[in-house]
């Protein structure tokens, strides 16, 4: 959220359920000069209606992956974009990648996964 933030992303929010990353994440922001420029809220991600969002990056274990592939599918705009980190999503092609070993990360476009898939937004197939 904080690079997200420092590359000019807004607004910049995080969601966290843990109570100790959630303080963490307000101790890191506050350090790093962005409290109050960022937020954490303590939400379920599944619960979150991410219909608005333009840019979602993840950092989430790949057993999680495929369900909150058929989230993004079904609420983000066509013209999203999605970073995944240390994992990537297992169906999805990426537009693009960069690093390598533990620091890669994935870069996805909505529009090109849903052609690749046969889903328009909404989740239903084209």
């Amino acid at each position: 959220v904080l690079e997200a933030y420092r590359q000019g992303l807004s607004p910049a929010v995080g969601y966290e359920l843990n109570p100790w990353l959630l303080c963490l994440s307000h101790y890191r922001a506050w350090r790093a000069g962005c409290h109050g420029k960022v937020s954490f809220l303590k939400r379920d991600l599944w619960k979150v209606n991410l219909s608005d969002c333009y840019n979602v990056i993840v950092f989430l274990a790949p057993s999680v992956k495929p369900p909150l592939a058929t989230k993004l599918l079904a609420e983000l705009p066509d013209e999203a974009r999605v970073v995944a980190g240390r994992f990537p999503f297992p169906s999805w092609t990426p537009s693009s990648t960069l690093g390598q070993g533990l620091e890669q990360v994935w870069a996805y476009d909505m529009k090109e996964v849903r052609q690749a898939s046969g889903h328009s937004p909404g989740g239903s197939p084209v």
